[in-house]
């Protein structure tokens, strides 16, 4: 039995060939995302700022993203992924080319919040473009892939960026950076095509405030939304935030670690992340059950890994350690995107841009509060890395006690529509 269900996209070389173009583009968004991650420390000492104002980069654009992702979502249901995907790649490489050029910190937080704007406008897209181009079936593993390819770009910025920000200068690293944006929007124009041909989406009536209410509101009843959005929430921040921006000072200026073994630890995050999503993408398209005891898995050994290494006894962590940590904290990512698989069964085709939208808001929102605590408990204790980073079990605990709760419905609601979605199979002629 192949799983393939009625009026499923057919997938093969052709829909391979055309996400692949979709996914290139988030590819270069994270390598723009993350690069003020390897040069947080040169941004202080170029714009001459503290803690507070350094991480207000970092706020600004997860802000701009997390408040985009409910409009990107309606976009992407109504004008499809090549218009949107389009408009996100000319806003983030705007951002970036400006970032390189921005002679002063008031002009550099504007570019960090353009290109924040242009990044929202990808990754749903991309879920989208899985869903229109690959069998339902696969859609675990194809957001996981989309995922893995996004921490591919965080690694271009770990490795590549980082060497070129301290060969060549600032504004030439960012200024050449800003070339690859260029690049994926020929590929985009030329080749991208929202949907094979002869699936066309019917079309979707719009009634101007009313469908957006309406569109957002049928999203938030389903349990199976809210659920994906705290299940996002609870487990991708910790690594988001210690690689788009505290990991390198944590690092260098708690530990005690050189910017080149440090560079390595959060290079391990990123490999680590990319070979664990493959194994959750593998295990969830096999077995869905699974999707909760991974996300909580993943909650709870990156607290355990936090608590041990922030109440080490010495006055820094071992090597061991932090190696440990930075394997556990590869697992975030992948663990937050099983949010969207709650949340994809729990809404129909024409809602999946909208739910996505909600869904990931969750990591980004939760990332941009811990990105800000961390910030100003480091001014206000004197960079007590201990303290300011115990913020994270904050938001945990938080995360954790909605999961429990949303759990039963949404568990029992995908049920129901698994049952109806067979019995109406039944009467579909083959």
């Amino acid at each position: 039995m192949s799983g393939t269900r009625p009026g499923d996209p057919p997938g093969g070389r052709r829909a391979l060939a055309v996400w692949g173009i979709g996914v290139s583009v988030y590819f270069v968004a994270v390598i723009f995302r993350t690069s003020l991650g390897v040069a947080g420390l040169d941004a202080a000492d170029r714009f001459d700022v503290g803690a507070s104002a350094l991480s207000t980069f970092s706020i600004l654009q997860l802000l701009v993203y997390a408040g985009m992702q409910i409009p990107v979502g309606l976009l992407v249901d109504r004008l499809g992924t090549k218009k949107v995907l389009g408009i996100g790649v000319v806003l983030f490489t705007a951002g970036q080319l400006g970032f390189a050029l921005s002679p002063s910190y008031g002009m550099a937080l504007a570019s960090r919040a353009l290109l924040g704007c242009g990044d929202a406008m990808t990754f749903i897209s991309v879920l989208r473009l899985g869903t229109r181009w690959f069998p339902a079936r696969r859609g675990p593993l194809v957001a996981q892939m989309a995922g893995l390819v996004g921490m591919a770009g965080n690694l271009v910025s770990t490795l590549v960026l980082s060497r070129l920000l301290h060969g060549i200068g600032w504004t030439a690293a960012f200024a050449g950076s800003a070339l690859a944006g260029v690049v994926v929007f020929g590929l985009l124009v030329l080749f991208l095509k929202d949907h094979p041909e002869g699936q066309e989406p019917e079309p979707v009536a719009h009634r101007g405030a009313a469908y957006v209410r309406r569109q957002i509101s049928l999203s938030w009843r389903e349990p199976g939304t809210r659920l994906g959005l705290w299940v996002h929430f609870t487990t991708q921040f910790p690594a988001m935030v210690f690689l788009l921006l505290w990991g390198m000072p944590f690092l260098v200026e708690a530990q005690g670690l050189s910017r080149a073994a440090a560079g390595e630890l959060l290079t391990l995050v990123v490999l680590s992340n990319m070979a664990v999503g493959l194994v959750y993408g593998q295990v969830v398209a096999r077995q869905h059950r699974a999707r909760l005891p991974l996300a909580l898995g993943t909650v709870a050994a990156t607290a355990l890994l936090w608590a041990a290494t922030l109440a080490y006894p010495a006055d820094t962590a071992p090597m061991w350690l932090l190696v440990v940590l930075c394997v556990v904290l590869g697992a975030c990512g992948p663990a937050s995107m099983l949010g969207f698989d709650f949340a994809r069964p729990a809404n129909p085709p024409e809602r999946q841009g909208t739910a996505s939208g909600i869904t990931n808001m969750g990591g980004f929102v939760a990332s941009m509060t811990t990105l800000f605590a961390i910030g100003v408990l480091l001014d206000a204790t004197g960079d007590d890395y201990a303290v300011a980073f115990s913020s994270v079990f904050v938001l945990q605990a938080l995360g954790v006690s909605q999961i429990l709760r949303l759990r039963g419905r949404a568990v029992r609601r995908e049920r129901e529509r698994l049952v109806a979605s067979r019995v109406s199979s039944v009467h579909v002629p083959v």
